[in-house]
Protein backbone atom coordinates (compact mmCIF):
# COMPACT_ATOMS: atom_id res chain seq x y z
CA UNK A 1 0.00 0.00 0.00
CA UNK A 2 1.86 2.94 -1.14
CA UNK A 3 1.89 5.89 1.27
CA UNK A 4 -0.58 8.54 -0.41
CA UNK A 5 -2.89 5.53 -0.86
CA UNK A 6 -2.63 5.44 2.97
CA UNK A 7 -3.35 9.09 3.36
CA UNK A 8 -6.43 8.54 1.39
CA UNK A 9 -7.63 6.02 3.80
CA UNK A 10 -7.28 7.82 6.58
CA UNK A 11 -10.16 10.72 6.02
CA UNK A 12 -12.55 8.57 4.22
CA UNK A 13 -11.95 5.54 7.39
CA UNK A 14 -12.39 8.48 10.14
CA UNK A 15 -15.94 9.12 8.49
CA UNK A 16 -16.84 5.92 8.81
CA UNK A 17 -15.86 5.77 12.15
CA UNK A 18 -17.55 9.07 13.38
CA UNK A 19 -21.09 8.14 11.66
CA UNK A 20 -23.73 8.35 13.68
CA UNK A 21 -24.88 4.80 13.99
CA UNK A 22 -26.31 2.33 16.72
CA UNK A 23 -23.52 1.54 18.43
CA UNK A 24 -22.34 5.65 18.83
CA UNK A 25 -25.42 6.01 20.28
CA UNK A 26 -24.43 3.43 22.79
CA UNK A 27 -21.23 5.82 23.23
CA UNK A 28 -23.46 8.69 23.43
CA UNK A 29 -26.23 7.26 26.29
CA UNK A 30 -23.60 5.16 28.18
CA UNK A 31 -21.50 8.46 28.66
CA UNK A 32 -24.53 10.87 29.41
CA UNK A 33 -25.43 8.09 31.88
CA UNK A 34 -22.51 6.34 33.60
CA UNK A 35 -19.83 8.68 32.56
CA UNK A 36 -17.14 9.22 29.74
CA UNK A 37 -15.03 6.31 31.25
CA UNK A 38 -17.17 3.97 31.42
CA UNK A 39 -18.68 4.21 28.00
CA UNK A 40 -15.22 4.22 26.52
CA UNK A 41 -14.09 0.78 28.49
CA UNK A 42 -17.30 -0.51 27.31
CA UNK A 43 -16.87 0.15 23.98
CA UNK A 44 -14.06 -2.23 24.02
CA UNK A 45 -16.74 -4.76 23.50
CA UNK A 46 -17.43 -2.73 20.35
CA UNK A 47 -13.88 -2.71 19.42
CA UNK A 48 -13.22 -6.64 20.11
CA UNK A 49 -16.04 -7.83 17.48
CA UNK A 50 -14.44 -5.37 14.88
CA UNK A 51 -11.18 -7.07 15.69
CA UNK A 52 -12.73 -10.55 14.57
CA UNK A 53 -14.62 -9.27 11.46
CA UNK A 54 -11.54 -7.82 10.20
CA UNK A 55 -9.42 -11.24 10.67
CA UNK A 56 -12.42 -12.68 9.16
CA UNK A 57 -12.82 -10.76 6.07
CA UNK A 58 -8.72 -10.71 5.61
CA UNK A 59 -9.28 -14.80 5.40
CA UNK A 60 -11.41 -13.64 2.71
CA UNK A 61 -14.51 -15.62 4.81
CA UNK A 62 -16.52 -11.93 4.98
CA UNK A 63 -17.15 -12.22 1.23
CA UNK A 64 -18.49 -15.30 1.69
CA UNK A 65 -20.81 -14.55 4.42
CA UNK A 66 -21.90 -11.35 1.90
CA UNK A 67 -22.77 -13.58 -0.54
CA UNK A 68 -24.52 -16.70 1.28
CA UNK A 69 -28.78 -14.80 1.41
CA UNK A 70 -29.33 -17.15 4.35
CA UNK A 71 -26.35 -16.14 6.36
CA UNK A 72 -26.60 -12.00 5.87
CA UNK A 73 -30.60 -12.60 5.97
CA UNK A 74 -30.23 -14.51 9.66
CA UNK A 75 -27.45 -11.45 10.60
CA UNK A 76 -29.54 -8.80 9.39
CA UNK A 77 -32.94 -9.71 11.02
CA UNK A 78 -31.13 -10.85 14.59
CA UNK A 79 -29.21 -7.78 14.71
CA UNK A 80 -32.16 -5.75 13.91
CA UNK A 81 -34.21 -7.59 16.79
CA UNK A 82 -31.56 -6.81 18.83
CA UNK A 83 -31.20 -2.97 18.37
CA UNK A 84 -35.37 -2.66 18.27
CA UNK A 85 -35.17 -4.77 21.76
CA UNK A 86 -32.47 -2.64 23.09
CA UNK A 87 -34.41 0.84 21.81
CA UNK A 88 -37.41 -0.21 23.79
CA UNK A 89 -35.83 -1.20 27.06
CA UNK A 90 -34.08 2.50 26.99
CA UNK A 91 -36.94 4.41 25.72
CA UNK A 92 -38.48 2.60 29.20
CA UNK A 93 -35.68 2.86 31.32
CA UNK A 94 -35.69 4.94 34.33
CA UNK A 95 -33.81 8.31 34.68
CA UNK A 96 -30.08 8.32 36.75
CA UNK A 97 -30.87 11.01 39.29
CA UNK A 98 -27.01 12.07 38.83
CA UNK A 99 -26.80 14.71 41.17
CA UNK A 100 -26.92 12.05 44.43
CA UNK A 101 -24.21 11.46 45.73
CA UNK A 102 -21.63 8.79 45.21
CA UNK A 103 -22.41 5.90 47.70
CA UNK A 104 -26.24 6.84 46.87
CA UNK A 105 -26.49 6.00 43.73
CA UNK A 106 -23.57 3.00 44.13
CA UNK A 107 -26.50 1.07 46.69
CA UNK A 108 -29.14 1.15 43.85
CA UNK A 109 -27.02 -0.22 41.06
CA UNK A 110 -24.92 -3.36 40.16
CA UNK A 111 -22.03 -3.54 40.86
CA UNK A 112 -18.67 -1.50 38.75
CA UNK A 113 -17.58 -4.66 37.18
CA UNK A 114 -21.04 -6.80 36.01
CA UNK A 115 -21.99 -2.84 35.17
CA UNK A 116 -18.91 -3.03 32.83
CA UNK A 117 -19.39 -6.51 31.46
CA UNK A 118 -23.30 -5.97 30.68
CA UNK A 119 -22.09 -2.67 28.70
CA UNK A 120 -19.04 -4.14 26.85
CA UNK A 121 -21.87 -7.06 25.55
CA UNK A 122 -24.32 -4.30 24.61
CA UNK A 123 -21.65 -2.88 22.50
CA UNK A 124 -20.29 -6.52 20.83
CA UNK A 125 -23.64 -7.53 20.13
CA UNK A 126 -24.52 -4.47 18.31
CA UNK A 127 -21.46 -4.23 16.34
CA UNK A 128 -21.26 -7.97 15.67
CA UNK A 129 -25.25 -7.69 14.09
CA UNK A 130 -24.66 -5.53 12.31
CA UNK A 131 -24.06 -6.76 8.75
CA UNK A 132 -22.68 -3.43 7.77
CA UNK A 133 -19.67 -3.55 9.14
CA UNK A 134 -18.73 -6.52 7.40
CA UNK A 135 -19.21 -4.79 4.14
CA UNK A 136 -16.99 -1.94 5.31
CA UNK A 137 -13.77 -4.66 5.76
CA UNK A 138 -15.20 -6.43 2.52
CA UNK A 139 -16.12 -3.77 0.13
CA UNK A 140 -13.89 -0.31 1.10
CA UNK A 141 -10.52 -2.02 2.79
CA UNK A 142 -9.35 -3.76 -0.51
CA UNK A 143 -9.73 -0.70 -2.28
CA UNK A 144 -6.53 0.25 -0.39
CA UNK A 145 -5.01 -2.57 -0.47
CA UNK A 146 -1.30 -3.48 -1.86
CA UNK A 147 -2.27 -6.82 -2.97
CA UNK A 148 1.99 -7.03 -3.12
CA UNK A 149 1.86 -6.82 0.60
CA UNK A 150 -1.95 -8.52 0.94
CA UNK A 151 -1.22 -9.32 4.50
CA UNK A 152 0.55 -6.67 5.93
CA UNK A 153 -1.78 -3.83 4.32
CA UNK A 154 -4.70 -5.46 5.53
CA UNK A 155 -3.19 -5.56 9.48
CA UNK A 156 -2.00 -1.53 8.90
CA UNK A 157 -5.93 -0.85 7.64
CA UNK A 158 -7.27 -2.69 10.42
CA UNK A 159 -5.06 -1.40 13.09
CA UNK A 160 -5.74 2.24 12.13
CA UNK A 161 -9.73 1.85 11.42
CA UNK A 162 -9.75 0.18 15.57
CA UNK A 163 -7.78 3.22 16.56
CA UNK A 164 -9.94 5.84 14.40
CA UNK A 165 -12.52 3.67 16.21
CA UNK A 166 -11.19 4.25 19.64
CA UNK A 167 -10.68 7.69 19.04
CA UNK A 168 -14.36 8.14 17.72
CA UNK A 169 -15.85 6.44 20.51
CA UNK A 170 -13.97 9.32 23.01
CA UNK A 171 -15.71 11.75 21.30
CA UNK A 172 -18.58 10.57 21.36
CA UNK A 173 -18.14 9.42 25.22
CA UNK A 174 -17.19 13.12 25.69
CA UNK A 175 -19.94 14.84 23.83
CA UNK A 176 -22.86 12.40 25.99
CA UNK A 177 -20.84 13.09 29.28
CA UNK A 178 -21.46 17.05 28.80
CA UNK A 179 -24.61 16.24 27.50
CA UNK A 180 -25.48 14.57 31.05
CA UNK A 181 -24.69 17.98 32.44
CA UNK A 182 -27.32 19.20 31.17
CA UNK A 183 -29.59 16.35 31.38
CA UNK A 184 -29.41 16.16 35.04
CA UNK A 185 -33.21 16.42 36.16
CA UNK A 186 -34.74 13.57 36.32
CA UNK A 187 -37.41 15.05 33.47
CA UNK A 188 -35.06 16.08 31.08
CA UNK A 189 -32.69 12.40 31.64
CA UNK A 190 -36.01 10.62 30.63
CA UNK A 191 -36.60 12.45 27.35
CA UNK A 192 -32.65 11.74 26.39
CA UNK A 193 -33.72 7.90 26.93
CA UNK A 194 -36.41 8.51 24.61
CA UNK A 195 -34.95 9.85 21.91
CA UNK A 196 -32.02 7.70 22.18
CA UNK A 197 -34.14 4.85 22.45
CA UNK A 198 -36.05 6.12 19.38
CA UNK A 199 -32.65 6.62 17.16
CA UNK A 200 -31.90 2.69 18.19
CA UNK A 201 -35.22 1.14 16.80
CA UNK A 202 -35.17 3.31 13.99
CA UNK A 203 -31.41 1.64 13.02
CA UNK A 204 -32.66 -1.66 14.42
CA UNK A 205 -35.96 -0.81 11.78
CA UNK A 206 -33.45 0.42 9.13
CA UNK A 207 -30.70 -2.59 9.12
CA UNK A 208 -34.05 -5.00 8.64
CA UNK A 209 -34.23 -3.32 5.21
CA UNK A 210 -30.76 -3.73 4.38
CA UNK A 211 -30.24 -4.97 1.59
CA UNK A 212 -28.06 -7.85 -0.21
CA UNK A 213 -24.96 -6.57 -2.21
CA UNK A 214 -25.46 -8.03 -5.46
CA UNK A 215 -23.03 -11.20 -6.47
Amino acid sequence: MSFQNYWLFLPACFALNMAFGPNNVLSLSNGARDGMRYSILAAFGRLFAFAAMIAISGFGLGALLIASETLFTVLKFGGAAYLVWLGVKLFRSAPVDLSASANDVQSNRELPADKLRRLAKQEFLVAAGNPKAILIFTAFFPQFVDRSAYTTSFIVLGATFLLLELIAIAIYAAIGARLGTFTNAAGRFRWFNRVSGTLMIGFGLLLAFLRRPAN
